[in-house]
């Protein structure tokens, strides 16, 4: 008897996979935001969610009135919510105003809509499921200032999965994205300044000037950004008028959508750079560290305390049962917030106490020459806190000395291999004074500047030169060249 045989097997694998839970995700989120912005959280916070409330000292017995009598008539009790007479609405009767005062008047309507209620505004008005609505509106508080998409899909949809309990593919967070692309103004969700330039220039009506703007962008922007445009124009072979009014389209583009978003309130001010840290020294040359923390603090509503509310029993109605669901669903998620807001806390606090144990000698003199070289790797030794951990806590936030305002980012130096008291700060400092006196109308070249680096006591190649020119936003010597 011949054929084919056909087994079957059954094989276990055992994989150990380390996911992060839903607290570790909100911690990371919130360790990036820097004050103003997570004030902004906060005030969203409390105004979704009814068990969170500002907590308020207890009231001084002492100050209170002793007359519990209550003789208000509900006239008096309307009045008075109204400080004085201009405030009171024409049609009470005893407003002393009339119809013709209130015509006088014209409504002033004033706007604090930031970025992200502009575009979600946009949103309301598409078909989209509950899910793909969820994704957008994850997507759009991911935004940096500027509009633009900073995290990978990848990352975007292990966050919302684990967040938000549901099972999100890349596949998924990528054809909303797209949607959050079209939204207006051109450019909002672009993942880099090609790619928010692309996006405005093809949502242009077709024409020679737009192809050839496009064909810049997409396929010689590298040429486009370092300005060779003779080499750009011969590639494209295109004539003068055709390629330099290309070269003014693209310069018309907004290189920041997102500012085009921005609102008069608390959005603005999430811009503005405001310490989260502030050091002091006293006379004993003992450091001094605060956390700039100006959110108020938060407490449960006595209400949505669960302790004093019991399980219901099967026998319960069912509307029993959803109500304590609910109450437990808002009472769990304010712990959490609450929690997370400590845990934020008490992370930066330990991450700025190590900062400054390791740069002690800077915070007591303010001098750069005092930087000791440091690395994320040094400061996770102190503090057993992952490098991850510790760059999200870093990242955007500022501390306070005696005599400036800095970027924690400051404090990072790597020792160079060949020497260790050279940092980079100092390096930086020496190629910026040389750069600063050099002849504008024939400024030196990198590998030039390389060699009086080297001439100054600082050996540094002419790679290692071009980077920290970069990391200052100096531009190379043609673009610094002055006419």
């Amino acid at each position: 008897m011949t054929g084919n045989s056909q087994s079957t097997s059954l094989q276990q694998n055992q994989t150990l996979q380390q996911r992060l839970n839903p607290q570790q995700v909100l911690l990371g989120r919130y360790l990036e935001m820097s004050g103003a912005e997570l004030e902004e959280n906060i005030r969203n916070a409390l105004e979704e969610n009814p068990a969170l409330v500002e907590s308020s000292p207890e009231q001084d017995p002492a100050s209170a009135g002793t007359d519990d009598s209550f003789d208000e008539t509900a006239e008096q009790l309307q009045a008075a919510d109204f400080t004085n007479e201009e405030e009171t609405p024409f049609y009470r009767p005893d407003s002393g105003r009339t119809f013709s005062d209130a015509a006088a008047f014209e409504p002033v309507v004033t706007s604090d809509e930031n970025m992200i209620s502009r575009l979600e505004r946009q949103l309301g008005m598409r078909s989209l499921s509950e899910t793909d609505r969820l994704i957008a509106d994850y997507i759009i508080g991911s935004l940096d200032s500027n509009g633009y998409l900073t995290r990978g899909y990848r990352e975007l949809a292990d966050d919302i999965s684990i967040s938000m309990g549901l099972d999100i593919s890349v596949a998924e967070v990528r054809r909303v994205a797209a949607v959050v692309r079209e939204l207006d103004p051109p450019g909002i969700g672009a993942i880099d300044l090609r790619d928010c330039l692309l996006l405005q220039l093809r949502r242009m009506n077709p024409s020679p000037v737009q192809q050839v703007a496009v064909d810049i962008v997409a396929d010689n922007f590298d040429l486009f950004s370092k300005m060779h445009f003779t080499r750009l124009q011969s590639r494209l072979g295109v004539d003068d008028t055709l390629f330099h009014s290309a070269l003014d389209l693209i310069k018309s583009l907004n290189p920041k959508p997102g500012s085009l978003l921005e609102g008069s309130g608390a959005f603005d001010r999430s811009h503005a750079i405001t310490p989260d840290f502030s050091v002091s020294v006293d006379s004993g040359d003992k450091l001094h560290i605060s956390l700039l923390n100006n959110h108020p603090d938060l407490a449960i509503d006595e209400t949505f305390d669960i302790s004093r509310i019991p399980e219901p029993a099967d026998s319960d109605t069912p509307r029993s049962r959803q109500a304590y669901t609910f109450l437990k669903s808002r009472h769990d998620d304010a712990a959490a917030f609450i929690r997370t807001l400590r845990m934020r806390a008490d992370t930066l606090m330990t991450v700025m106490k190590a900062i400054a144990a390791w740069q002690h000698r800077f915070f007591i003199t303010e001098d750069p020459a005092d930087l000791r070289p440091m690395r994320l790797a040094d400061i996770h030794k102190l503090t057993g806190l992952d490098p991850s951990v510790i760059s999200r806590a870093t990242s955007g936030k500022y501390v306070l000395t005696g005599q400036s305002l800095l970027p924690l980012k400051t404090f990072f130096n790597v020792p160079r291999k060949d020497t260790q008291t050279l940092t980079s700060v100092k390096i930086m400092q020496a190629l910026k004074k040389i750069i600063e006196g050099e002849d504008k109308h024939h400024p030196l070249s990198d590998r030039s500047l390389a060699t009086m680096l080297e001439q100054q006591g600082f050996p540094t190649a002419r790679r290692t030169v071009a980077k920290y020119r970069e990391e200052m936003g100096i531009p190379v010597a043609r673009l610094r060249k002055q006419q």
